[in-house]
């Protein structure tokens, strides 16, 4: 199930429509119901609420004033360039001499300038 602060393709009569993000998702009165509020990713930036159940959550196709809608969940692609295993091997230590000539750039101090 889509969660808070996924990114979500919404889908209009099979066509992609606009991308949101999930800001909320609150239980309804009704069980299997929810409020849905949702940042759509356009301009200009809005945010609404929708009130699905579970399964349109999900991705099932449902109707809005007689259109058929559909949430898609957005799953970032890997980056060829990263590999899989990002963490260091917990036997790998860091020696002092390992970063010699690194320099550690302030953020903060660059905003000043």
């Amino acid at each position: 199930m889509a969660k808070e602060n996924d990114i979500v393709l919404i889908y209009l009569e099979d066509k992609p429509l606009a991308f949101a993000r999930i800001e909320d998702i609150l239980a309804d009165s009704k069980p299997d119901w929810y409020h849905v509020k949702l940042l759509m990713l356009q301009i200009p930036v809005q945010v609404v609420t929708w009130i699905l159940k579970d399964i349109y959550i999900n991705g099932s196709e449902f109707t809005m004033n007689g259109k058929k809608m559909r949430l898609e969940e957005v799953i970032a692609p890997k980056d060829p360039l990263k590999p899989d295993n990002t963490e260091m091997p917990a036997n790998k230590k860091i020696k002092s001499g390992d970063n010699a000539g690194a320099k550690v750039i302030s953020i903060k101090d660059l905003k000043k300038k």
